[in-house]
C-alpha cells in the first residue's frame, strides 16, 4: 500500500484536469506521427502585463527538461505559438535544439509564431501551418523599437537637414532622443539577425536546393525587410508564406494530423486561459516545464 507521501507524488504527477486533458492529445500527436512532440506556448494573449511570456534564456531550462529521455534518432515535431523575444535567446534556443536532433525538426504554427517564433520555424527542415496559421516579420527590435525603422528615421532625417528645409526644426527635438550607440547598435543587430536567419535557412530547409543561398537571401529580404512588411506585428498567411519561398505544408492535407495538432492547441489555449500559467514546454510524455504567475513547476 502506498503511503501519504508516495500518493501525494502520484497526484502532483497527474497534474490537473487541464494537465490530463492536455497529455492525452499530446500522447496521440505522437502516436499518429511516430515522432517526438514538444509544445512550446506562450500565454501572452491571455496575460498580456505578464513577464516571461516572450522567448528569453529561461526557456532553455524547459527545453532540457523535455528533450531528457527522448529517443533523438526520432527527430521533433516543434508546435510553436510565441510572440518571439530576445534574439540572443532565440540563436541559443535553435542551436540547442539543432545539437540534439540535427536538423530533423518540423515546425508545426496552430495559430501564431510571430517575429523570434518565425525565425526558430526558419530554423526548420519544414513548416506546416494551416488556413488560420501565421508567421510574422523578422526584422529586429532594439529596445522596443524597429531597427529598420530607426535607421530609415534617422537617413530620412539627415537627408533633410543636409539639404537645408524647413523640417529641420522638427528633427532636431527628435534626433535629440537618440542615444550615442542607437544607430551603430540597430545597424549590428539587423547584421546579425540577417547572417542567423539565412545561415539556418542554408543548412537546413534549403539544404539540398542547388540555389540555396539565393532561396535564402530572398526569404530574409522579404521577412527581414521593415520596408516591405511595414509592421512588425503584420501577420503572413500560408499562401504568403509560400510564395516567400519558405518550405511549407498545408496542415489540411492530412485531416487525422490536422485533427491531433489542433486537438493539441485547443488544450494548451484551455490551460493557458484557465489556469495561471503563461508558459508550457511539454514533451509527449509529460515531462513538463510549466511557468506559473509567481511560480514554476517541473515535472519530469
Amino acid at each position: 500500500m502506498p503511503d501519504w507521501k508516495q500518493i501525494l507524488d502520484e497526484l502532483q504527477a497527474a497534474g490537473s484536469t487541464y494537465d490530463v486533458v492536455r497529455r492525452k492529445y499530446l500522447a496521440n500527436l505522437h502516436n499518429l506521427t511516430g515522432r517526438n512532440v514538444i509544445i512550446y506556448y506562450s500565454g501572452w494573449l491571455q496575460k498580456r502585463d505578464v513577464e516571461g511570456t516572450e522567448v528569453n534564456d529561461a526557456d532553455k531550462n524547459g527545453f532540457m527538461n523535455a528533450i531528457h529521455k527522448l529517443d533523438r534518432s526520432k527527430g521533433l515535431d516543434l508546435l510553436l505559438h510565441t510572440p518571439g523575444g530576445d534574439t540572443a535567446a532565440t540563436e541559443s534556443l535553435v542551436d540547442y535544439l539543432r545539437s540534439m536532433f540535427g536538423v530533423n525538426i518540423r515546425a508545426i504554427v496552430p495559430q501564431l509564431a510571430m517575429s523570434a517564433g518565425t525565425m526558430i520555424a526558419c530554423a526548420c527542415k519544414e513548416i506546416i501551418m494551416g488556413k488560420q496559421s501565421s508567421l510574422g516579420p523578422i526584422d529586429p527590435r532594439y529596445g522596443g523599437l524597429a531597427a529598420h525603422g530607426v535607421i530609415e528615421e534617422f537617413e530620412r532625417a539627415r537627408g533633410e537637414i543636409k539639404a537645408g528645409t524647413s523640417n529641420v526644426y522638427l528633427w532636431q527635438p527628435i534626433i535629440a532622443k537618440y542615444t550615442p550607440t542607437l544607430i551603430g547598435e540597430c545597424q549590428k543587430i539587423i547584421k546579425w539577425s540577417e547572417e542567423m536567419a539565412t545561415e539556418w535557412l542554408v543548412s537546413g530547409m534549403f539544404k539540398d536546393e542547388p540555389n540555396k543561398d539565393e532561396k535564402a537571401a530572398k526569404v530574409f529580404e522579404e521577412l527581414g525587410s521593415h520596408a516591405l512588411t511595414k509592421s512588425h506585428a503584420r501577420h503572413l498567411s500560408y499562401d504568403r508564406c509560400k510564395e516567400i519561398g519558405l518550405k511549407v505544408t498545408p496542415l489540411e492535407e492530412d485531416d487525422e494530423l490536422q485533427d491531433a495538432v489542433l486537438s493539441v492547441h485547443h488544450a494548451c489555449i484551455h490551460t493557458l486561459s484557465g489556469t495561471p500559467a503563461f508558459k508550457l514546454i511539454e514533451n509527449h510524455n509529460g515531462a513538463a516545464f510549466i511557468q506559473l504567475v509567481q511560480q514554476v513547476v517541473v515535472r519530469k
